[in-house]
């Protein structure tokens, strides 16, 4: 005799927890979009240095944060449309800038593996504890800079090593501290939501599939 299950699929990344009022689809499109606009509005929360021309912004925060609770698709879609209406002239990026010919573009591109590798860890368990969390944080900010660095010394025209001066050091400090407050965000948002809903914050098993990843 089989037994069918009619509980709920167990929740692998907190947007999961999100209730399906209607269709599912309608639901995953929300949270996309919202992510869209996260990104967008984090990125005019910059500091702008006198010796590069990349900019300090929250964007990363948000690119992480954001990737990390949506889970690796939706994530990554997240910043996909965030990435084309920048390109098509929405004033999205940092400081309200526009369009790919700018320093900064190779970091906004990064973001979308970024966001879909921190997606990935979080689907794994890697939001549940602080540790975890801010080791996945540091890995995903770490591909940023691959897309980054080399966009920079195209761009301008520089070595590796004048490209890392102007675009990797002066930025480690603030994403130590971003990485700090999403490894804390994230266990925490966990204990928060799993009381309300009466979700074990206990990791997930490696093979089960979650909503992010259903086609």
């Amino acid at each position: 005799m089989t037994t069918v299950s009619l509980s709920a699929p167990r929740p692998h990344v907190l947007a999961d927890l999100v209730p399906a009022v209607r269709a599912r689809a309608a639901v995953d499109a929300a949270l996309v979009v919202t992510g869209t606009l996260f990104i967008a509005a984090f990125a005019q929360l910059t500091i702008t240095l006198p010796f590069t021309p990349v900019p300090i912004s929250l964007s990363t925060l948000a690119v992480l944060l954001g990737g990390a609770a949506l889970g690796a698709r939706r994530g990554a879609l997240s910043v996909l449309l965030y990435i084309a209406c920048g390109v098509l002239g929405a004033p999205f990026y940092a400081d309200g800038n526009s369009g790919w010919a700018i320093a900064s573009f190779g970091y906004i591109l990064g973001y979308l593996p970024a966001s879909a590798l921190a997606g990935y860890l979080a689907r794994r368990g890697a939001d549940r504890g602080p540790v975890r969390a801010f080791g996945a944080v540091v890995l995903a900010s770490a591909v940023v800079y691959l897309g980054g660095v080399p966009w920079l010394m195209a761009f301008l025209d520089v070595d590796l090593a004048t490209a890392a001066q102007l675009g990797v050091w002066p930025f480690l400090v603030g994403d130590t501290i971003k990485a700090v407050l999403v490894a804390l965000a994230l266990p925490g948002a966990w204990r928060l939501l799993g009381r309300h809903t009466g979700t074990l914050a206990a990791a997930p098993g490696p093979a089960a599939a979650g909503p992010d990843d259903q086609g």
